[in-house]
């Protein structure tokens, strides 16, 4: 059965502007301002928790980098939880795109470095949950993408093939994923490198959702 995967943050929806508010929020805590912008920031927060905890404490000039990261990573967990989708949009054509799959008999599924927990709220939140046959957290199995193991368990519980699957992602990780996997990457260039990614050579790019049913035909003919 043919089978589609799609990461989640900066793929099928922008998460920045909640994952920041959530970082800037424990810095506001610790009695600093706000140490990430929305705009300029974003592709940190595809990064990550602690990837903008890190730029946070590094811009403020810490000497116990790791330690402080530590010690706030679940304080902007409970942030982030507590306002998921205040800022996240969907990105445009996504939900059709994704329909268009399901109409012609694909499998679909999402493989995201998110925690578990947090992704599948996010779905049910965003209305799309139920579209997806399986979704695996950062913390479904004992290790995240870039391995491999990830990928394939989604694709094996959305009732796929992996000969016949396709990741869709956004960042070095997704690319280094799939080939890990053996199977074709296709980026999208509406995140926030822009058309950058062309320089991971995915087997392909996406430049709006409205293309993906031709894109994926044309990896798994």
């Amino acid at each position: 059965m043919k089978t589609v995967i799609f990461d989640l943050d900066g793929t099928l929806a922008d998460t920045s502007g909640d994952l920041i508010a959530a970082a800037n929020a424990c810095f506001e805590a610790l009695g600093h301002g706000a140490m990430l912008d929305m705009a300029a920031d974003q592709a940190t927060a595809f990064a990550g928790g602690r990837a903008m905890l890190r730029l946070g404490f590094e811009r403020l000039g810490v000497s116990d980098l790791e330690a402080r990261i530590d010690e706030q990573f679940q304080t902007f967990i409970g942030y982030y939880g507590a306002s998921i989708d205040r800022h996240t949009r969907v990105y445009d054509g996504a939900v059709q795109a994704v329909q268009r799959l399901l109409d012609a008999d694909y499998r679909v599924g999402i493989c995201t470095n998110k925690p578990e927990g947090l992704a599948e709220e996010l779905m049910q939140r965003l209305g799309m949950r139920d579209m997806f046959g399986a979704l695996i957290g950062a913390d479904t199995l004992p290790v995240r993408k870039p391995d491999p193991a990830p990928y394939v368990e989604t694709v094996h519980r959305a009732g796929g093939n992996v000969a016949r699957s396709v990741l869709i992602g956004d960042t070095v990780t997704d690319r280094e994923t799939a080939r890990a996997a053996g199977v074709p990457s296709v980026l999208v260039t509406f995140g926030p490198t822009g058309r950058d990614v062309a320089g991971l050579q995915p087997e392909a790019l996406l430049d709006h959702y409205d293309d993906l049913f031709g894109v994926v035909e044309g990896l798994l003919a």
